[in-house]
């Protein structure tokens, strides 16, 4: 009779519990929620976070505030996103770094990129754009590779070891044979204002960082290491430039693994209709993302495959993060 009793309870219990849940998911959000973001503050990054944040929340009808967890080229705000509580009240973004890079360079990453985080949806695609000061002497890849031959390595930046600018940079290296020497940066902003400032003549940055600064004259453009952007049309790509690699760069929304569905789909909706409106579209286009919605188990299974692809890659080119 003493088990019989304890089994009634347990059932009393789940019956109970199970309402309570469903009513949690129909009533979300009851309160803040915290967009995570593994950028810096400044950054192009941070500037399509925050510009997500203000549409999402009028959706959504609660504020969503943004903090910056920065550090190891973005894994350590990735880190702490998915430990997370799964309660749809933490979002992050991610970019290729973070989610497809990471586990090609780091041999302990300490998460895993596709089963420790719930795939929201892709906001958008993008490039990276290989950036120089005003006065630097080379306008184009051909330029790059010809003064690199000069002297010793041309010292060029990115926000940090492992990163999709990394990548880029050492593409350069295997395939055009441009010597080069890296300079990891804490963060796209960071470099961007070293740049600015001359400390560093040539760098690797994300569109949404470079663009603005390119079109305001502050820093020129010799190319972009992904498909051409639309954003800056007249840069030629690192393909056009006889550099054999092209490849889809994303921007994805994440929340941590288990968030209850019915709460992921409100996130993944407000997501997809904030991206249909024209002025967000226009807003995300100046800083060099093509919005292009993908439904998140979708995106998930492009990340795994990207994985597999970009390790090969990181092997080619000898990048690992020890």
């Amino acid at each position: 009779m003493k088990l019989r009793a304890i089994m009634l309870s347990l059932l009393t219990f789940a019956s109970v519990a199970c309402p309570a849940r469903a009513e949690d998911a129909a009533d979300y959000p009851s309160k803040k929620i915290k967009m995570l973001l593994p950028f810096g503050a400044g950054g192009g990054g941070d500037v399509l976070g925050r510009l997500l944040a203000d549409r999402m929340a009028k959706r959504l009808g609660q504020t969503i505030y943004v903090e910056n967890r920065t550090g190891a080229a973005g894994t350590i705000g990735a880190q702490q996103a998915a430990t997370s509580p799964a309660d749809g009240y933490t979002i992050t973004i991610g970019g290729m770094t973070t989610h497809v890079l990471a586990p090609a360079v780091y041999p302990n990453l300490p998460y895993d990129p596709i089963k420790d985080f719930t795939t929201i949806g892709r906001i958008g695609t993008s490039s990276i754009l290989l950036i120089a000061t005003k006065d630097f002497a080379a306008n184009d890849l051909r330029g790059l590779t010809e003064l690199s031959k000069k002297g010793e390595p041309i010292q060029y930046g990115s926000w940090g070891v492992g990163s999709t600018g990394h990548f880029c940079g050492e593409i350069l290296s295997q395939k055009a044979g441009v010597r080069l020497q890296h300079v990891p940066f804490s963060g796209a902003a960071k470099l961007a204002n070293d740049l600015m400032g001359g400390h560093v003549s040539v760098g690797l940055v994300d569109m949404a960082t470079g663009t603005p600064l390119v079109k305001d004259g502050k820093l020129k453009a010799l190319a972009v290491c992904g498909g051409r952007s639309p954003s800056l049309p007249e840069v030629a790509s690192y393909k056009e430039q006889g550099v054999d690699f092209e490849r889809s760069l994303s921007w994805v929304m994440y929340a941590p693994s288990g968030v209850p569905a019915p709460i992921a789909q409100k996130i993944s909706t407000a997501l997809k209709e904030s991206l249909a409106e024209t002025d967000i579209t226009e807003k995300l286009l100046a800083l060099g993302i093509s919005a292009d919605f993908i439904a998140g188990d979708q995106q998930r299974d492009i990340n795994a495959r990207d994985i597999e692809a970009w390790k090969k890659v990181a092997s080619d080119a000898k990048i690992e993060v020890k």
